[in-house]
């Protein structure tokens, strides 16, 4: 029977587990140990934060683990619509509420991977190596045929592979690996906005509606000033995790006066007025890390039988919302590929690292394009967004708040459902030169479009006003 090994036992992993296991008995290698119930684990300091699964990579989820979804749903998942499921500000204004044929799957990554995994780990074709951290590659570099391991007890032994992939995520060792077998060095592409993370767990107030908005304020980009932002999403359980980033010059504090404040202080104040009658349930958990970061495997001669995945290729900033959705993506790309190369042959692995790559292009540079525009950029990109580009972003957000046809195209490019060439289709793109035919949603008629959040913000309004002794 052909032998597959997927390094690395994460989301990206245990899918990509699933693409090959119909051609191959899978060995996923995981350094990490699981636990029983959804529950935050070592290898996954992102687990505190806010996940979207958008929803291309839903679908993408759901054809490679059919019923997923609804088991997701039924573990206390939310379901929601963009833009009219979240009270939306941009950097350029509010969004009005409209119908949208994209969405957006909220619950904690806790009970994402633990629903995953009991999906994945029902298959026995596939096993996970739990507590064995990988040292190496076998092979030359004209084939990698398996890889070198360490258990607990320290002991090396190798497992031999028909093919071996890579799904370690962002800090993979696996381009040391290669050229340690004698395949050349790739090429890294590294953009570093300076985002960082603060997030807290919070109880939702009694009596709220089960179809609770999310609250997102999007960091503005091209002023010249850091970039500040905050999301409140809905989680199982009825729990909010609220997220808040800035870029450097604004990373947001973790003590609690300071989270607090910066939330007030965000563009505008709807987050800390709703998590004000809240009960915090966490510490706050801070995160940094979040460089894109991007590597072109597919153009290298790199030994066959070796393919990277998931954030080992291409780790977009989290800020995007786009890492888990690109990891299922690319997970059923591989399938594709492998049923069209008719199982774990020669040449499979050029042919599949150049089909994710491809899949990788569109959210690279739509992360990077934004990224580039705030302060204090890092970036080894040799041909960098201009100006004008920043523009046209902000023109087409203009006309995206306010005209549906374009707010439809814009978000289901950002939940990689639709091509973002559609957003300049013949339509839109009049829509685009024209430019905005309506004034902008102050914020009281932004947030009236939401009767959901019901009494919530007046009572916050209210205790703020008697706090201040006004």
């Amino acid at each position: 029977m052909t032998r597959a090994v997927v390094l690395g036992g994460g989301m990206a992993g245990l899918l990509a587990a699933v693409a090959l296991s119909e051609h191959a008995d899978v060995t996923v290698v995981e350094s990490d140990h699981y636990p029983d119930t959804p529950a935050p684990r070592r290898g996954l300091p992102q687990g505190h934060h806010n996940h979207m699964f958008m929803r291309g990579g839903v679908e993408a989820l759901e054809s490679l683990l059919p019923g997923i979804t609804d088991r997701l749903y039924e573990a206390g998942a939310k379901r929601r619509d963009l833009p009219s499921g979240n009270l939306t500000r941009s950097g350029e204004g509010w969004f009005r509420r409209r119908p949208s044929s994209a969405y957006a799957l909220l619950c904690s990554r806790d009970l994402t991977d633990h629903v995953l995994r009991r999906a994945v780990l029902a298959d026995e074709r596939i096993t996970v190596e739990q507590g064995t951290r990988v040292i190496g590659l076998t092979g030359s570099a004209e084939r990698v045929t398996g890889v070198r391991v360490q258990g607990g007890g320290e002991t090396e032994s190798t497992l031999a592979a028909d093919i071996v992939v890579d799904a370690t995520g962002r800090r993979s060792r696996a381009p040391s690996w290669l050229t340690e077998i004698g395949a050349p060095a790739v090429h890294e592409e590294v953009v570093d906005g300076g985002f960082a993370y603060a997030s807290r767990v919070f109880e939702a107030p009694a009596g709220l509606p089960e179809d609770f908005p999310g609250v997102l304020i999007q960091a503005q980009a091209g002023t010249g000033e850091p970039g500040r932002g905050a999301a409140l999403l809905p989680n199982e359980g009825r729990r909010w995790i609220v997220t808040l980033f800035g870029t450097r010059g604004a990373v947001p504090p973790t003590d609690e006066e300071g989270f607090a404040r910066f939330a007030r202080e965000t563009r505008h104040p709807v987050i800390a007025d709703l998590i004000a009658s809240a009960r915090p349930v966490s510490e706050i958990h801070p995160y940094r890390g979040m460089a894109n970061r991007r590597r072109y495997y597919e153009k290298l001669p790199v030994p066959d039988g070796f393919i990277a995945t998931g954030d080992s290729l291409m780790a977009p900033n989290p800020n995007y919302g786009t890492g888990m959705s690109q990891a299922a993506l690319q997970a059923a790309a591989l399938r594709d590929t492998v049923r069209r190369h008719a199982g774990i042959r020669p040449g499979l692995a050029r042919k599949g690292q150049k089909t994710l790559a491809r899949i990788a292009t569109a959210p690279w540079q739509a992360a990077i394009t934004q990224d580039h525009f705030f302060p204090d950029v890092q970036s080894n990109v040799k041909r960098r967004p201009a100006p004008a580009m920043q523009r046209l972003n902000e023109r087409v957000t203009k006309v995206a708040a306010e005209n549906g046809r374009v707010a439809e195209a814009v978000f289901n490019a950002a939940a990689l459902s639709g091509s973002p060439l559609a957003i300049f289709a013949p339509a839109n793109l009049l829509a685009i030169l024209r430019g905005p035919r309506l004034p902008q949603l102050t914020a009281d008629q932004a947030m009236a479009q939401f009767p959901e959040f019901g009494d919530v913000l007046a009572q916050a309004e209210k205790s703020d006003h008697v706090g201040s002794g006004n």
